[in-house]
């Protein structure tokens, strides 16, 4: 089990501890509902330091990335990140990733920690014909995430740079904490806002230190991956491993909107293919019409008890008070509006198929 550079940190403030992608990680401090209110309505901080970061360098860094990814990386300028996916070569994904263009040159891509190895080898093998200059930095780097609606104005006297200037999906390269050359990227996974914050391990606890004692007065406290997980579901936010993996489909998942055609890309051809016949299955998000609470694995039926999908990811939902999933069905109980069931022990509980978000601030 490893673990990250503010292990003890967790354990001195009370945290459960529990084994996670190879990672021994905190998954609360005071409970995921309280710790889910805070993010939503003041700010909390992660530590998602398990998460791995590879630099993608040199004259030919544009070259491999465009292969290996599903989006269209040559649209990022730096200071820009993008949302994209590894497809693999038999319609499924090997990850989902974030892109950031740091130089002109040179890209860090962030990638799932229980994938790091994975991806790592997929990229290297397309790399043999193309040569990009590869490093893997994850066991280096520590990722905290501060989340929140008051995450600007908390953090803002930490940095010298206006926080406030940095649009969704933009990042800069500055101070941050006492640290200089810190990545502030505003990007996050809970759908409040805020910023994710890249550091060498030998600086993170300094951060940390000094990210709680700014947001003090604001209501911060540490927050756990229970609560990231509710937070990520609200949002309807895919996790790998749950709503997408190497056999799901990404155009199924509704990754289509970063599945660009107008390059090529690994297993490109056969996804237009699919694209072009369309899907036959859709990744869905559901309500529960009645009290109940589904989970990942639950079956979803039709309205006569026949098995037509099964829930991906599901939760009590903190914020809205209801069942909430999300689950692959047929295309003809994608619709929305479309009823469903989800069998939960021995009761079929009818649910209803609505838009994404859940939550709306």
């Amino acid at each position: 089990m490893k673990n990250t550079a503010l292990t003890q940190v967790h354990e001195s403030l009370g945290a459960k501890m529990v084994p996670f992608a190879g990672y021994n990680m905190p998954v609360s401090y005071e409970g995921v509902n309280m710790e889910h209110e805070t993010v939503r309505k003041a700010l909390g901080v992660f530590d998602v330091s398990h998460m791995g970061e590879f630099l993608i360098k040199g004259p030919k860094a544009l070259e491999l990335i465009q292969k290996v990814s599903s989006n269209d990386a040559s649209k990022l300028t730096i200071g820009k990140a993008q949302y994209s996916y590894l497809p693999n070569e038999t319609g499924g994904i090997v990850d989902d990733l974030i892109i950031y263009q740091i130089k002109e040159d040179t890209y860090l891509l962030v990638v799932n920690a229980s994938n790091i190895d994975k991806d790592w080898a997929h990229i290297s093998n397309y790399n043999e014909t193309i040569g990009a200059e590869m490093r893997n930095i994850s066991e280096d780097y520590s990722l905290l995430a501060i989340q929140g609606p008051k995450a600007v104005e908390a953090m803002q006297s930490l940095s010298s740079h206006n926080l406030a200037n940095i649009k969704f999906y933009n990042f800069i390269v500055g101070d941050f904490a006492g640290i200089e050359h810190v990545i502030i990227s505003a990007t996050g996974y809970t759908g409040s806002g805020g910023f994710e914050i890249y550091c060498k391990n030998t600086e993170v606890e300094q951060v940390w230190n000094k990210v709680l004692e700014a947001g003090s007065s604001y209501g911060i406290k540490p927050i756990g991956l229970a609560a990231r997980d509710t937070l990520r579901l609200e949002m309807g936010y895919c996790l790998y491993g749950n709503d997408i993996d190497d056999t799901t489909s990404p155009l199924e998942a509704g990754l289509g909107w970063v599945t660009k055609f107008t390059k090529d890309f690994v297993n490109s051809e056969a996804l237009a293919k699919e694209k072009a016949r369309g899907a036959e299955r859709k990744l869905v998000a559901f309500e529960l019409d009645e009290r109940g609470i589904p989970r990942q694995g639950y079956d979803i039926v039709d309205g006569q008890g026949k098995k037509i999908g099964v829930v991906t990811s599901g939760t009590m939902s903190p914020s809205l008070t209801k069942g909430i999933g999300l689950g692959y069905v047929p295309k003809i109980f994608s619709e929305l509006g479309s009823k469903i069931n989800i069998q939960v022990r021995k009761n079929a509980l009818p649910a209803t198929v609505v838009k994404l978000p859940f939550y709306k601030s």
